[in-house]
């Protein structure tokens, strides 16, 4: 009875142990292998890019390393498309999404999100042959007009949902949209605010017009698996922490201020 009673034991304590390590989270994990594995995307200026180097930087990444640094961890950027992201999140090749992502009702069916660590909206730039005919994002919304988007993003289910009558095509990268329009191959391109204000100052974009007033309201947050809630935890505590110690400013002042850091992108 006594030897049945310690099997019993023993099995329950096993079972108990397994089930923590099933439920143990994705910062867990970075801490016990001392690397956090973060999925993005680095065509999304200025929140991830590739510079001169090859390497990946950007306002995001630099959030990321200070999270790292806070977690005691190394971080590792995993490259991806963005199409890609959310099933390698859940093939777990990496413990979050970091890539620029806005939470979407339809996203957040399939993920959780921290905290959001910016807002932005979409914006549209446009072939200069449209000055003086187009003053507002409702008028491309003609079949006359050929709209361009980056394919799987926000960018792309807004020009879906409020220009449904133009002639609608995607890229799968913001720079091919930018050069279609450059081109005169497309009318206008929509995408993210901060992508398309840095666009525009690069001297061979400077022909284009552009439409600087943000026509949706985006939230951008890191993404975890579904009930994650202790890694969504830590993150939403150190957002709070960095933006009330000065670091979050810092590094915002740093990407969306000022512009030494153009010089370095390729």
């Amino acid at each position: 009875m006594i030897k049945r009673y310690c099997s019993v034991l023993l099995v329950s304590v096993f079972l108990w142990a397994y089930a923590g390590l099933l439920s143990a989270g994705a910062l867990d994990d970075a801490v016990r292998r001392g690397v956090l594995k973060v999925g993005t995307t680095p065509d999304y200026v200025p929140f991830e890019m590739l510079d001169k180097q090859g390497r990946i930087v950007g306002f995001e990444i630099d959030l990321l390393r200070a999270m790292s640094r806070a977690l005691g961890v190394e971080l590792e950027l995993i490259a991806v498309p963005y199409t890609d992201l959310v099933s390698g999140l859940m093939a777990r090749k990496f413990d979050l999404i970091g890539s620029g992502m806005t939470v979407t009702q339809e996203r957040n069916l399939k993920l959780n999100f921290s905290d959001s660590f910016i807002v932005v909206g979409q914006t549209v730039l446009m072939h200069p042959r449209l000055a003086g005919i187009i003053s507002s994002v409702e008028e491309l919304d003609d079949a006359s007009y050929r709209v361009v988007t980056t394919r799987g993003t926000t960018g792309e289910a807004a020009a879906k949902r409020f220009l449904g009558a133009a002639q609608l095509s995607t890229v799968t990268t913001p720079e091919d949209g930018v050069q279609q329009v450059v081109e005169g191959k497309a009318d206008a391109f929509i995408h993210d605010a901060p992508y398309n204000l840095i666009a525009m100052s690069r001297p061979q974009n400077s022909a284009l017009l552009s439409l600087e007033q943000p026509f949706t309201f985006e939230p951008l947050a890191f993404g975890l698996k579904k009930g994650d809630y202790d890694s969504l935890n830590w993150i939403n505590h150190f957002l709070n922490q960095i933006a009330q110690d000065g670091s979050y400013d810092r590094l915002h002042d740093k990407w969306f201020r000022d512009t030494a850091w153009i010089a370095e992108i390729e």
